[in-house]
């Protein structure tokens, strides 16, 4: 299969600086496509090349190469740096096939960048917030489709994070929402480094997040973050009292065992989309997103001083996959998208009709998991499994008991017995 198109990595020390292969493939162009500023400089190595602009409308690129080679033109086009490192030559090989699309990079900005701060490469997460829409995050807003959730991911795992950036949505912008999310200054430092190869280079060494929040950077700019104390978070299945608990009435919270039980059933991988309904305290929402760093958590709450106190425990986390709605379900899931694991820690008085809804949204070999502390609401979710078409389920009864002080020596205290249904659909449970 013939080479559609020549995907040649430029920077902006200009044509002298390219290697011959870059240079022999854009001057035998017969289309040249790139963005304003990369025409300019390198559209004069091709001077018989019909030129076009590919700026607002990157999505068409694939589409204008094929055409191209379909005539049986050559087509080149101009990406920044390495056009495989979050650039256009990711989108051309997913349209156009590998074999159709020779790749000639360049070193990619994050290099240069970590070759200015003296970081090394293989150490730093690569992350972008490039072509995203500038919009705020908030913990009842922003799902995965959010601009930072990329960035968010690479600081649950890397100490040091390299993210692409544009105009509206630059090094300050990011700052802002890291802010947002509940980084703080003892946690996190901004480097940038900006307009790199050219005359009026600027490096702005590490510097407090908020300092970086209230800074303007020309672009183009990569924005470099530091974490300055160490991502691991807290452990599976931490004690109740780590959560913040509404008060006088403390105690609305899933409790440590029950809460290992029901996240054991959700059986979640790294890439899960969860749905917690009755999210309370938000303590199975913010564990189970941690268990799926590369998913999404979708929580809902119908008590307004509940929610409040499943945020305090979210920025306490720093837990940006997690979105926190105020209603009383089911009102507000259409607009979630399909899980792949639900949890029913509360049902407002709708168990049932719940469960029909979370059984039919289930996508294939999801898992849904229930906990009742009623024999009433035993009753009602167990009849409900049995009348649903093809669902498979099982039932724990579990029961636990707590050591506390007794006349200086040591007694147990039993807890609430919680059942623990857990349900599929089309599969043993």
């Amino acid at each position: 299969m013939s080479v559609a198109c020549t995907v040649v990595g430029v920077l902006d020390d200009g044509p002298e600086a390219l290697p011959p292969a870059a240079r022999a493939a854009i001057a035998e162009a017969d289309l040249l496509i790139g963005g304003r500023g990369a025409l300019a400089l390198y559209a004069p190595l091709a001077t018989a090349a019909e030129r076009r602009d590919l700026t607002g409308a990157v999505a068409e690129v694939p589409a204008w190469v094929a055409a191209a080679a379909a005539a049986g033109r050559r087509a080149v086009v101009l990406a920044s740096g390495d056009p495989l490192c979050h650039g256009i030559g990711e989108r051309l090989v997913a349209a156009l096939g590998a074999e159709r699309c020779r790749v000639l990079p360049a070193p990619s900005l994050v290099q240069l960048a970590c070759a200015r701060l003296g970081w090394p490469v293989a150490e730093t997460a690569v992350a972008s917030v490039h072509g995203g829409a500038a919009t705020e995050w908030s913990a009842q807003a922003a799902g995965p489709d959010h601009p930072l959730s990329g960035v968010l991911r690479a600081l649950e795992g890397s100490e040091r994070v390299a993210a692409y950036t544009a105009a509206a949505t630059g090094a300050g912008w990011l700052a802002r929402q890291l802010q947002a999310v509940g980084y703080t200054d003892a946690e996190l430092q901004v480097a940038v480094a900006a307009r790199l190869g050219r005359s009026d280079e600027l490096i702005q060494p590490p510097m407090p997040l908020s300092a970086a929040a209230e800074g303007t950077y020309p672009q183009p700019h990569v924005a470099l973050l530091r974490r300055t104390t160490p991502s691991a978070g807290p452990p599976f299945a931490p004690a109740d009292g780590a959560f913040e608990q509404r008060c006088p009435q403390r105690g609305l919270i899933t409790k440590r065992e029950v809460r290992a039980v029901a996240l054991a059933g959700l059986a979640l991988t790294p890439e899960s989309r969860v749905w917690d309904i009755g999210a309370g305290s938000g303590a199975v929402a913010l564990e189970a997103a941690r268990l799926c760093p590369r998913g999404h958590v979708w929580a809902v709450e119908r008590r307004a001083e509940d929610l409040a106190v499943a945020e305090v425990n979210r920025r306490r986390r720093r837990a940006g996959n997690v979105t926190l709605q105020h209603g009383c379900a089911p009102e507000g899931l259409d607009g979630w998208p399909d899980p792949d694991a639900v949890f029913i820690g509360g049902s407002g008085g709708a168990l049932g009709e719940l469960i029909d809804l979370c059984l039919q949204r289930l996508r294939p070999g999801g898992r849904l998991v229930v906990n009742v502390v009623t024999l009433e609401n035993l009753q009602r979710a167990t009849a409900r499994l049995e009348a649903a078409a093809g669902a498979a389920w099982e039932a724990v009864q579990l029961q636990a008991h707590r050591s506390h002080e007794l006349a200086g020596m040591r007694a147990f205290r039993a807890e609430n017995p919680v059942w623990i249904i857990t349900a599929t659909q089309g599969e043993a449970a």
